[in-house]
């Protein structure tokens, strides 16, 4: 029975009876309608959420799942600003080129203690401590990444104040420090993997109800001329809203 009531909501939706973005029937009216169980009626909607034609959003209802072009983001240094990484005016004039509208959340500061992981990458002692700047980034107002960067808090010892500062700098973290302490960003690793979701980031994308599990992880660490890294930056993309350019050479622009 489930695999009927999937099959003629299918249809629906490929006639375009249900358009993209309009909500299905709920779950009380889909059981009143085939005279079916509750079970039955969801095991239709998973299938079609399986097949990627709808979405279940958590306490909003059931959707048809609209087709979603990705906003590019070139990770790779920008010839222009020095910026690359979705990192500060690349990334604002890169989504504005294409139309689009890019916003953030203030940034959050921490002081935090390192984790394995940071300390590894940033060379430090375990238990380190390290500052955290956190934001929220949407563009058009949708939820499109996750972005958290972490400095050895000797940085901050040695003059870079501003790093715990609650705001934007508007010049960026790489201009800012190698004008305060003479820091130069030589260079960057960089790893890109797909992951699972965790807790934060369901909630954040809206995919607590979703049959997509997992998100894109872009890390860099950024290293000075001495082969020290100076910084560590995680950004969390959404896993159907970025597709993720690198350029390498002479690429036209």
């Amino acid at each position: 029975m489930y695999k009927i009531i999937a099959e003629q909501l299918r249809a629906k939706i490929e006639s375009g009876e249900y358009r993209p973005g309009q909500q299905l029937p709920t779950e009380l009216e889909l059981r009143d309608q085939y005279n079916a169980s509750r079970n039955t009626v969801r095991d239709a909607i998973k299938t079609l959420v399986d097949a990627g034609l709808i979405e279940a959003l958590s306490s909003r209802g059931t959707f048809v799942k609209q087709s979603i072009v990705p906003f590019e983001i070139t990770v790779t240094k920008d010839p222009e600003t020095g910026f690359g990484g979705s990192e500060g005016a690349a990334y604002e004039r890169e989504i504005s080129d294409q139309g689009r509208v890019p916003s953030a959340s203030a940034p959050r500061v921490e002081i935090q203690t390192t984790r394995p992981d940071i300390s590894v990458a940033l060379a430090l002692e375990p238990d380190a401590h390290v500052i955290s700047r956190h934001q929220e980034r949407f563009i058009d107002g949708i939820p499109f990444s996750l972005q958290t960067s972490f400095y050895p808090r000797g940085l901050v010892q040695r003059g870079a104040d501003r790093l715990m500062d609650p705001v934007d700098l508007a010049e960026g973290t790489v201009h800012y420090l190698s004008e305060t302490l003479g820091l130069e960003q030589v260079g960057y690793k960089d790893t890109i993997r797909v992951r699972p979701v965790d807790e934060t980031e369901e909630r954040f994308f809206d995919l607590r109800a979703s049959s997509q599990r997992s998100v894109i992880e872009h890390k860099r660490i950024a290293y000075a001329p001495d082969g020290v890294p100076i910084r560590l930056t995680i950004t969390v993309f959404h896993p159907d809203r970025a597709e993720i350019t690198i350029n390498e050479g002479e690429v036209p622009s």
